[in-house]
């Protein structure tokens, strides 16, 4: 097997440090993915440690515990996590986010303290934010490891697409410190296909796709099937994802739904003063999911509503992987890579962002499906998350690359 070859074909265990501004106990995509690789690449016989900042996501403010301290060393499920300060901030505003990115893109400089040259194989270092990339090829030359650009989310271009900054000589100068950086990165990872084939226009090999997908294992399915005529949201509760549109427009009491909503962000006062302005709609907001609640709480719904306002190139809602892991077909509101997932793979229906006549009869749609079709759908859903987006999978995969690329 692959840990068996790790030991046999090599002296000693390759290393890799993560760089990320997002990690556990936060929640997230990038925190649960980042988490995820790092725990499976050390059961594949890696040796781990993470650089990040001091928990703040989503609230915006330090977590109690990691309060006033410029750098903290703690030990997660046998990882050294090594954290450093951040001015945090969840503010709508630019210039505060900004100044939240680049504090930590400074103040995590001075991990090179702890990285003996020639120690490191790797880093892998997230990106956005971009100036944290950039970061990471200074961490590399200093510790002289191979570079992993780890994309996410493409910047400048979503920036842009976003409307946080306009096409003149700020972008320009991003895209090219991005087209620097992955000139400069040994290899290339991105989460979504568009993603890879972006990154491809500008670095011709070492591209890797490197969904988000999920450990299907932690989504245990099965024993009686009981329809609930329920569906779940979870997750960031934000302008991108419009939940607050929705509840306004869509009346789920009238379509024989519950809407229940899982999730904190800039939405969520709103979105309670509204319920709580109209209580009789079907919809009912219940808290912050924690990431060993998510797979218990998936499975007592009919389906998940995955919306997306704005399509932002390469992007890929999470809670698609998640809910197809948990047996829910999707019902989703948008475009991008994300419906080609859907409708290729024949797990739910589609509708365009603020399409609410569309959405309402994909709603429909879902309530008049018989319980045997609903049954098989969402083991359908369920089969599609193991064979293609299981995250165990990917990584292996992926560790069998590195090590090709650590042997030249």
């Amino acid at each position: 097997m692959v840990i068996g070859r790790v030991c046999s074909t090599t002296t000693k265990k390759v290393k890799l440090i993560i760089l990320t501004q997002y990690f556990y106990p936060e929640m997230g995509a990038p925190q649960n993915r980042l988490y995820e690789l790092a725990i499976t690449l050390r059961e594949l016989g890696w040796e781990v440690e993470v650089i990040t900042a001091m928990p703040n996501y989503p609230a915006g403010k330090i977590f109690p515990g990691y309060r006033g301290k410029f750098y903290f060393r703690e030990i997660v499920e046998n990882l050294t996590v090594h954290r450093y300060w951040l001015y945090p901030s969840k503010s709508s505003k630019a210039l505060p986010r900004i100044f939240s990115m680049l504090s930590f893109s400074f103040t995590s400089l001075f991990s090179f303290f702890k990285m003996k040259r020639g120690t490191v194989d790797y880093l892998l270092v997230e990106s956005p934010p971009l100036t944290l990339a950039f970061t990471g090829w200074l961490l590399s030359g200093f510790s002289k490891s191979k570079l992993i650009m780890n994309v996410s989310d493409l910047w400048p271009l979503s920036a842009k697409e976003l409307g946080a900054i306009s096409d003149g000589i700020i972008y320009r100068l991003l895209a090219k410190l991005e087209s620097f950086l992955y000139r400069k990165s040994t290899i290339c990872t991105g989460q979504s296909q568009e993603i890879v084939d972006y990154i491809r226009l500008r670095k011709e090999k070492n591209v890797w796709l490197l969904r988000n997908g999920v450990d299907t294992s932690r989504f245990a399915i099965g024993g009686e099937f009981i329809r609930t005529h329920r569906i779940i949201y979870a997750g960031l509760l934000g302008i991108a994802q419009g939940i607050l549109a929705i509840i306004q427009n869509i009346n789920f009491k009238e379509l024989g739904l519950e809407f229940h909503i899982y999730g904190s962000g800039n939405e969520k006062e709103e979105i309670e003063r509204y319920l709580k302005a109209h209580p009789a709609n079907g919809v009912f907001y219940r808290d912050v999911l924690s990431r060993e609640q998510v797979p218990g709480i998936l499975v007592q719904y009919d389906a998940a509503l995955v919306p997306l306002v704005k399509n932002i190139y390469g992007a890929v809602p999470s809670k698609i992987y998640e809910a197809m892991a948990a047996g829910l077909p999707i019902v989703f509101s948008g475009v991008g890579e994300g419906v080609r997932i859907v409708e290729e793979n024949n797990v739910g229906w589609r509708s365009d962002s603020g399409d609410w006549e569309s959405l309402t009869k994909n709603l429909n749609l879902l309530i008049n499906l018989s319980d045997q079709k609903l049954f098989e759908l969402k083991h359908r859903a369920r089969w599609v998350a193991v064979e293609k987006f299981d995250r165990k999978k990917q990584v292996t995969d992926f560790h069998e690359e590195l090590l090709g690329l650590n042997a030249n």
